[in-house]
């Protein structure tokens, strides 16, 4: 159960907001094609991955299946592609948390309340590890029904005609400026792996957390999507007013249409919708703890991120300085091109990971695999492919988030050039 809460947990606010930023490029037809793709591309790395993950129980997760398949060097650009993908998406969560209470405060800049959720949520991994993941599946339980409590109000409400008002306004090539946001809806899933070295028995239990979560999260994500936008077309949850910026808050946009601002059961959804931001937010933080604590524990970053509390025994430092990382992006108020740049750090790590699966299949046949991948070679095959395709049309669509990739991803190469090959 804990293990389907951190993998829900983690995703779950990508059904609350970050969606509804690729509808003006993709409209209503073209965001549920980039979804569909997506989706395929995330059911089979989940399948694949699952088999690493419960073959080889580490904190680091990519990091390591690529270091025992490619060697230490590939396996460091598989950490900091993680690293990216893990450090930026909570900052992006964050400022969703500062949007849903500036709706019922205008007045407040979002950055404020973003900055406080992560300083509070920081201290509580690192409190404890037994007291992050109790917190996590409360909230988590809490947010898969609020969701569901949501498409219940807003499902008679919907209507075909506004769910297909202008479907494609920039054509069906729409749908690849929509993969970032589209990926937003299951990005974060993989971080399960980076919790099985805590599992009590992650032979079975891992394969069990992945196959749950990414089942619910499907259901979640469909249901929102048609839901929210069938209300009132895909423009009222994205924009607050005609002229207004994209809003980083699309569900409390959709509800207002159907019970109005003032009403008792709006306020009750805005305000249990924040445990969805919450539950992500707070899950991510511990996967990119660990998975930055991995990257100090093998020598890519200064010695004492890779070492935990004498007292708490949590990866302290590693968690501080990712949220310093964080506060810096909350800064920029940017939540589109945040997104953006995790989901580039997602996909590079998902075909790294899914090149790693193949090699080990093939150099290391006899590999203990408590939980084998069905499929294969089509199943990781479409992985790789999808994720590969992805990363191309992210780089193609968005060059300057692109080239700041690059950049960061480029301090890791150096790094990995200062370990000595095998």
């Amino acid at each position: 159960m804990s293990l389907w809460a951190l993998g829900v947990g983690y995703v779950i606010s990508g059904e609350y907001f970050g969606w509804n930023l690729g509808l003006p490029v993709a409209g209503s037809f073209g965001m549920l094609a980039a979804a569909g793709l997506v989706t395929v591309l995330y059911v089979c790395f989940v399948l694949a991955y699952a088999e690493l993950a419960c073959a080889m129980p580490r904190a680091g997760g990519a990091f390591v299946y690529a270091e025992r398949a490619l060697g230490p060097r590939w396996g460091a650009i598989a950490g900091f592609v993680q690293a990216i993908e893990l450090v930026f998406a909570p900052p992006a969560i964050a400022m969703a948390i500062g949007s849903y209470i500036a709706a019922r405060s205008p007045a407040l800049d979002p950055r404020l309340p973003a900055a406080v959720a992560y300083v509070l949520f920081t201290a509580l991994n690192a409190w404890g590890v037994r007291q992050a993941a109790a917190f996590e599946l409360a909230v988590t339980v809490l947010a898969v029904g609020e969701l569901a409590l949501f498409i219940g109000v807003a499902a008679p409400s919907f209507s075909w005609a506004s769910f297909s008002r202008e479907p494609l306004p920039s054509g069906w090539s729409g749908a690849l400026a929509a993969l970032p946001f589209a990926i937003w809806l299951y990005l974060g899933i993989e971080g399960v792996a980076n919790a099985a070295e805590e599992a009590r028995n992650p032979g079975r239990d891992v394969a069990r957390g992945f196959g749950a979560a990414m089942a619910t999260l499907v259901v979640l994500a469909l249901g929102v999507f048609f839901t929210a936008v069938g209300v009132a077309g895909w423009r009222a949850v994205v924009y607050p007013s005609p002229g207004a910026p994209p809003s980083d808050a699309p569900l409390p946009l959709a509800l207002a249409h159907v019970v109005g601002r003032h009403s008792t059961l709006y306020t009750l959804l805005l305000g249990v919708g924040l445990l969805g931001l919450v539950a992500s937010f707070h899950g991510i933080l511990l996967a990119a703890g660990r998975a930055t604590f991995e990257l100090g524990r093998a020598g890519l970053l200064p010695a004492v991120v890779g070492r935990v509390h004498p007292r708490t025994r949590t990866p302290a430092a590693a968690l501080l300085l990712n949220m310093a990382l964080g506060l810096v992006a909350i800064a920029s108020g940017r939540t589109g091109e945040i997104i953006t740049l995790a989901c580039f750090g997602a996909s590079s790590l998902y075909a790294l990971a899914m090149v790693a699966f193949f090699v080990l299949r093939r150099r290391e046949p006899t590999m203990a695999r408590p939980f084998v991948a069905p499929g294969h070679p089509v199943v990781p095959g479409i992985a790789l492919a999808l994720a590969a395709s992805c990363f191309a049309s992210l780089a193609i669509a968005s060059p300057t988030i692109a080239a700041i990739f690059a950049g960061l991803l480029a301090l890791g190469i150096l790094s990995a050039l200062r370990r000595p090959a095998h």
